[in-house]
Order: C-alpha cells, then sequence, then structure tokens
C-alpha cells in the first residue's frame, strides 16, 4: 500500500514509520506544523511541534529513506483544537484537546488530503491496536491511546495504521536506538502541546479575560470569590481559593460549574457521584448503532476512571447508566465504551462527548440486560 506516515519527531512515529518500510509499503513522511509562531526548541518533555521537532522528523525519514515533506496545518489546528478548548472551558466544560486533534486534524483533514493524493492510509505512533475494523487498546497499557482514538468513525479506522500498539514503550526505544534513530531517548511529550509553559490557567486566562463570579459551599453559602469557570474542573480540589477544608474536617472538590451564573458550587467526595452519564455526538466504530442496551466498560478518562455500566443509543446521543458510581466526570470529556467481557475486554464499542450527569441510582445498578455488544 502508499501509506503517509505523521511523524511528530518524536520516537513512536518515527518506529512506526519504520515499521511500515519494513512491512513493505511505499511510504511518504509528513509533519504537521501546527503552531503559527513555533519555537526553536522544547522545553523537556513540555509542548511539541517545534523547529527541533520537525528536523527530528526530518533526519529520522533520512535515516528511513523515504521522501519527507512538512504541511502547515496551523490555522486549521487553531480553530478546530484550540479555539475549541478555549470555548469549551469558558463554557465551563474539560475538553480533551489530544482526542480533538485525533478526530479533526490527523484522522480528517490529514487523512482527507492523503487520500486525495492517492494514499490508501494514514500511518501514527498512537499506542492502539487496529484489526479487521476493530480498535482495541495497546499492549502497553501505560501508554494505551485507545481512548483518544474512540471518536474516530469506521471510515476513519479503515484508513488507519497504528504499527507500535503491539508493543511496550522500553520496546520502541530499544528498536529506535537498533535502527539508528537519533529519537530513540527523546522524553515523551507531556501536558498540553500548545501550552508549553504547562500553565492551562494562565494560558486560558489570557485568552478569556476575568470573569468573576462565587464559590459556594454545597449548601448554597458564599465561601468566596474566583476569577472565571475556565480556573476550575469537577473534581478539582487544589487551587480553590479556600481558607480551609470543610467543618467536618474533610477537603472539598469541585462538584457543579454554572458558566452561565459564573458559580462553582465545592462538596464532598459523595457530591462527586454519579450513576447515569450523558453524551452527545455518538460515534459507534463499527458504523452500526446499537438497537438496544448493551453491556460494556465505561471509561470517562484518558487514564482511569473506569465502570461496568449499560449504554443505550439516545438519539444521535447516548446513554451510559453505571453499574458502579464514578467520580470527577465532566462535561465536555469523552466517555468511551469497551466490550465488558475477559477476553475482548480491551475492544472500543463506542464514544460520546459528555454533556451531563444524574447522581441518582437506577435499576441498571442491580439489573443485567440480555444484549451484549456484537
Amino acid at each position: 500500500m502508499r501509506v503517509l506516515a505523521a511523524m511528530s519527531g518524536g520516537v513512536d512515529s518515527a518506529v512506526a514509520a519504520a515499521r511500515a518500510v519494513e512491512a513493505g509499503h511505499e511510504v511518504v513522511g509528513v509533519h504537521l506544523a501546527l503552531s503559527a509562531n513555533p519555537g526553536t526548541l522544547r522545553t523537556g518533555s513540555r509542548g511539541c511541534c517545534s523547529k527541533e521537532d520537525a528536523g527530528d522528523a526530518r533526519r529520522a525519514a533520512d535515516v528511513l529513506g523515504i521522501p519527507f515533506y512538512v504541511w502547515d496545518f496551523a490555522d486549521r489546528f487553531k480553530e478546530d483544537v484550540i479555539d475549541d478548548f478555549v470555548a469549551a472551558y469558558a463554557a465551563g466544560e474539560t475538553p480533551n484537546p489530544c482526542l480533538r486533534c485525533n478526530e479533526k486534524i490527523k484522522f480528517s483533514a490529514l487523512a482527507d488530503r492523503a487520500v486525495a493524493l492517492g494514499f490508501d492510509a494514514v500511518v501514527t505512533g498512537h499506542y492502539a491496536r487496529l484489526a479487521d475494523g476493530v480498535l482495541r487498546r495497546a499492549v502497553d497499557g501505560d501508554k494505551d491511546q485507545s481512548y483518544v482514538l474512540a471518536v474516530l468513525t469506521a471510515e476513519q479506522l479503515s484508513r488507519a495504521m497504528f504499527p507500535v500498539g503491539d508493543t511496550p514503550k522500553p520496546r520502541i526505544r530499544e528498536e529506535a536506538a537498533e535502527r539508528g534513530l537519533a529519537v530513540a531517548n527523546k522524553p515523551d511529550s507531556h501536558d498540553i502541546c500548545f501550552i508549553p509553559s504547562g500553565d492551562t490557567q494562565a494560558f486560558l486566562g489570557a485568552k478569556i479575560g476575568i470573569r468573576p463570579g462565587a464559590l459556594l459551599d454545597a449548601d448554597g453559602t458564599k465561601l468566596g470569590d474566583h476569577k472565571g469557570v475556565h480556573e476550575f474542573t469537577i473534581g478539582q480540589r487544589k487551587g480553590l481559593g479556600l481558607p480551609g477544608p470543610a467543618a467536618d474536617g474533610k477537603p472539598r472538590y469541585v462538584t457543579e460549574i454554572d458558566p452561565d451564573s459564573g458559580t462553582v458550587r465545592v462538596g464532598s467526595a459523595k457530591d462527586l457521584e454519579v450513576w447515569t452519564v450523558l453524551a452527545d455526538r455518538a460515534i459507534w466504530t463499527s458504523g452500526e448503532t446499537p438497537s438496544g442496551p448493551i453491556e460494556c466498560v465505561a471509561q470517562v478518562r484518558a487514564h482511569g476512571g473506569t465502570a461496568p455500566a449499560v449504554a443505550e443509543a439516545d438519539g444521535t446521543g447516548l446513554v451510559v447508566r453505571l453499574r458502579e458510581p464514578l467520580t470527577g466526570v465532566a462535561r465536555g470529556q469523552a466517555v468511551v465504551l469497551y466490550r465488558p467481557d475477559a477476553a475482548a475486554g480491551d475492544q472500543v464499542i463506542g464514544s460520546g462527548t459528555i454533556s451531563g450527569t444524574e447522581r441518582e441510582p437506577h435499576s441498571y445498578a442491580t439489573e443485567l440486560v440480555s444484549d451484549t455488544a456484537q
């Protein structure tokens, strides 16, 4: 096949491209320029898309002997990822920019251009597995990225390749060194790539500005003021600006964010528990919407936050009734559904963008359903 390898300048994408070459594919490397004003150097493990990263990607392509290009996607990235990120926080949500980048940039804008140029697939260094259209968790659970890939449609998955998902990360670094790739020991990127300082609140404050509001206790008592709902996320414990713990000596957590009134409510850990997750923009990786309720395991964060559940399509959205309560579930995050059985529990069924939660237990907390995901 003729494939396009997205090369970030890191070790994972370099080895993914190398494996595609070794498999006999006709490979062309491309680095996505996502910043209008890229920095010259990365700051340790923070940020990406610097001139240094582009140079590392080019050198890896030279070692592999494949053509290499840099494509400017900065405008599209700003509109679909950065602006979306800022707007979501301003609305009291907690978005996942990596998830949106995969959906809108790497497997939409990039894949569409690749297909238009005659490529059959896009190769990336994501840690996930893909076989016969089924998206599965990576072998390396600590690096698994199936959660942020669960927004891909069946059509997008049909044009994707994830060559490193079957290998633990330490072995990927060893392989890179064996292949003579200089990025073998390059630090992984952490935090949000377009906020290299790591100070998300400062970044959002500069974009959104000060929008003062009240900080309320669970009973409605005013505890203080804040500079904007963008400074908070559901489940947050630190940085609340409170003089101390609650009267019972236990810590407080952010339990509700109301962007319209600007109020942020805090409460106990128990107040964080939710039993039902509502989501819109449902995506079923098989391309087919289940006809009834299905048993699954729901995950609400990139790492952690899982519970057995019963999910059901609701128009273009989802209703996910949890068999065990989860905490720290925020609007704007994704809820990703995996198969519940041990033999195939790493398979992604679908996903949705969380639009709301309900705290009352329901009948599915104890009752089983007959249908399961196929």
